[in-house]
């Protein structure tokens, strides 16, 4: 990447570095013990008056980065940020003596320090801490940008997540609101009997969900691997172990576009219960979802992709038959029989066919047309057709359909759930299924048959029901944000341009204005 030159602020800051070698002080320092964070001080002391303040003889360190500095001569006002929050500091030269506050008054902007002192009150009522000893720690070379919010490439705050996360309260607030959603779900998962492990991420053959993969080569066998789409056929392998009910957080890989609720790189659970079936997924999901909100946001009420949500209803259950029965009139369970009336009540509707389509496919287009965006709530939706499920079992009353739903809250699919397939002969027929359809042009469909799966079939499966939640969207949604760039750190960008490509574009935009 083409290096920038430096402004007259950037140059001012190198020159300073050998004025704090002068004054004997590391410009890049060294380990600092903390006896508290900014957070709890101010929780702790927010409503102590001067008065109390002056009768707490107790000194604290805390450490953190200067956010705002105003420099009066002998005296000065600075606030320090570290993770938990932000707090006045306010230091004298008589106070801390002539060499410290020198060294103090080479500080900028965006510099990392450590403070020792006590509380005080200003005149204004801010709680601040009194500064009796300033260490200097690590010097920023550049300056902390002026306007963060109010940059016109809102996809530069993704691109320098350390820069959106010390100017942006909001990105703090996710990124340690993520881990607490996720150690919430553990706890839950981890009561109910649950075991958590992990599974391979290179896999030989490509299973378990339909997308396009990444492949990568594995030099020493001379064989192409990919990474995996899926944990599904792993976990079930487990399931024929007789561990009985497993799960596993874990990285799942996609070779698909970006959007607001897509990443290529993304988190998912996977779970799976021996003995269990669809109702119990049902159950656990409905509990899991009150317990994650209530755990982190004390509330079962969200606001999410400009919806008002509530979890706390018992959620609502309807096949995707009956839901788009309702939006279009359509009868897919009594009417709608074969694939020729299927293409021409899609035509009629205007509902977007594929060479490979079947009844069961064009159910779901109707679905994804008429009814996705309608689901504001959330839903459970259920019975879906065979022909876009090959891992979950037939519905016994109607084998056209099988025994599995997708949770839908605010229009979008939060996790997926099946009484899974435990017949490895029907399962093998799927597979099969699943190639020709690849034949026909869904690149999405399987392209190898996992034989090393339908072995462990072979073995017993017993009855198992399983679900799978996209743990990214889950914290979108606890976090009430609209982006997946918002909740994964560090997003999967387009590449950006030298700095002298970008001026090129940013002068060729005027011209073109």
């Amino acid at each position: 990447m083409e290096e920038e030159k430096l402004t007259d602020q950037e140059k001012a800051r190198r020159d300073k570095l050998p004025r704090y070698e002068e004054l004997g002080v590391a410009p890049f320092g060294h380990r600092f013990v903390r006896n508290a964070m900014i957070a709890d001080i101010k929780e702790k002391y927010k409503d102590k008056t001067e008065e109390e303040l002056q009768g707490i003889t107790d000194e604290f360190i805390i450490a953190g980065r200067i956010r705002l500095l105003r420099k009066m001569g002998k005296a000065a006002f600075f606030n320090i940020q570290d993770r938990s929050g932000n707090i006045q500091a306010y230091i004298r030269k008589d106070v801390v003596g002539d060499e410290n506050y020198a060294v103090f008054k080479l500080s900028d902007l965006g510099d990392i320090c450590g403070l020792r002192g006590t509380l005080m009150k200003t005149q204004t009522g801010e709680l601040s801490l009194r500064v009796k000893e300033y260490t200097h720690l690590t010097k920023a070379l550049k300056p902390l940008p002026e306007k963060f919010h109010g940059l016109t490439d809102i996809e530069e705050r993704y691109r320098k997540r350390y820069l959106d996360l010390i100017m942006n309260e909001d990105a703090m607030r996710i990124a340690l609101l993520r881990p607490r959603i996720i150690r919430s779900i553990q706890r839950y998962i981890d009561s109910l009997g649950f075991v958590e492990v992990e599974t391979p991420i290179l896999q030989p053959i490509l299973g378990g969900a339909s997308a396009r993969p990444f492949i990568t080569h594995h030099n020493a066998l001379d064989k192409d691997f990919y990474l995996r789409i899926a944990t599904e056929l792993s976990l079930k392998k487990l399931i024929v172990g007789g561990m009985e009910k497993v799960y596993e957080i874990g990285r799942q890989f996609r070779n698909e576009g970006m959007d607001l609720t897509h990443n290529p790189e993304f988190t998912s659970m996977e779970l799976y219960q021996a003995y269990g079936d669809l109702s119990d997924m049902v159950n656990l999901t409905e509990n899991l979802m009150r317990k994650i909100a209530l755990e982190v946001n004390g509330t079962y009420k969200l606001h999410w992709l400009g919806h008002d949500i509530d979890l706390e209803p018992e959620f609502r259950k309807a096949t995707m038959a009956e839901l788009v029965k309702e939006k279009t009139g359509v009868d897919f369970v009594n009417d709608i029989k074969t694939d020729e009336e299927a293409f021409a009540v899609a035509k009629k509707f205007n509902v977007p066919l594929e060479p490979h389509f079947t009844w069961g496919h064009v159910l779901n287009a109707f679905f994804e047309t008429y009814v996705e965006e309608t689901l504001v709530q959330p839903t459970f939706v259920m019975g879906h057709p065979l022909a876009i499920s090959p891992l979950a079992r037939k519905d016994e009353k109607d084998p056209r359909f099988t025994q599995r739903f997708e949770l839908y809250v605010s229009t979008k699919e939060i996790c997926n759930a099946f009484t899974e397939l435990n017949d490895p002969i029907d399962q093998k027929q799927r597979f099969e299924a699943e190639l020709e359809e690849r034949k026909k042009g869904d690149e999405e469909a399987m392209n190898q048959i996992d034989y090393s799966f339908l072995d462990a079939m072979e073995y017993g499966l017993p009855p198992t029901g399983g679900i799978g939640f996209g743990i990214d969207r889950l914290v979108m949604l606890f976090a009430q944000v609209d982006s997946i760039r918002e909740v994964i750190l560090f997003p999967t960008m387009k590449d950006q341009g030298t700095p002298s490509e970008k001026k090129e574009e940013k002068k060729d935009s005027k011209e073109s204005a």
